[in-house]
């Protein structure tokens, strides 16, 4: 988080707080998020060294990207704002979300595996999990979310910070992509948004019937 990003959580205070306590409220923030950047480090090194070595023993990568980013200064506030917490560090920690890290697969099994894989290191802690691949969204959302906990060692001693992991194929990344595009932040009507659910949910349908059949394409390739 840069100094412009920090200073617009800082905002809402700063008109009733002394310039010396924005300041250390502001450096509290800064080490909060500099901490989530760290977190997300962690774990996308740990999906990195998991690709690795899985392909030297299969001959292929199970992931195809890795997406990281951590949640802007707007965003924050505005779901503190939801639930009605204080604009201070402190309550950055009741949000899952800050630290965020997609893991795109090639199949759907890959998913599972590398799932497995983190959650069986030490270091890491699972704190919730939604598999929306085996129950998808209403409109045909399709992903599997955990919130994992893991330590970051500072100077100071260690300290727990969240991320949150989303794994899913090709297909579901490139339908939830074009999903987002077309209805985020849209005013549509009652009816044209009615059929684009329709519609989306049938494309999301599509995309999982395709996944199932690259994976059986995939499977008996090997087993050759």
């Amino acid at each position: 988080m840069n100094d412009n990003q920090a200073l617009q959580l800082l905002k809402l205070l700063t008109d009733e707080e002394s310039k010396k306590k924005a300041k250390e409220l502001l450096q509290s923030l800064r080490s909060t998020m500099s901490c989530y950047q760290c977190a997300l480090m962690e774990v996308e090194t740990k999906f990195k060294v998991l690709n690795e070595r899985f392909s030297l023993d299969h001959e292929r990568n199970p992931i195809d990207m890795i997406k990281t980013r951590i949640k802007c200064a707007e965003s924050i506030r505005e779901k503190l704002q939801r639930k009605g917490l204080p604009l201070i560090p402190s309550s950055l920690e009741k949000l899952d979300d800050i630290a965020g890290i997609r893991v795109i697969c090639s199949f759907v099994d890959d998913i599972y595996m590398l799932s497995d894989c983190l959650l069986q290191q030490d270091d890491i802690f699972l704190i919730n999990k939604k598999d929306y691949i085996k129950n998808p969204k209403e409109n045909g959302y399709r992903s599997l979310h955990l919130i994992v906990e893991t330590p970051v060692f500072l100077e100071s001693g260690k300290r727990m910070m969240r991320v949150e992991v989303q794994l899913r194929t090709i297909a579901m990344e490139f339908w939830a992509s074009l999903e987002h595009r077309l209805r985020y932040k849209k005013n549509l009507s009652d009816e044209v948004n009615q059929l684009t659910l329709k519609e989306l949910s049938e494309c999301a349908s599509d995309a999982a019937k395709l996944d199932v059949k690259m994976q059986k394409i995939r499977d008996l390739i090997e087993s050759c």
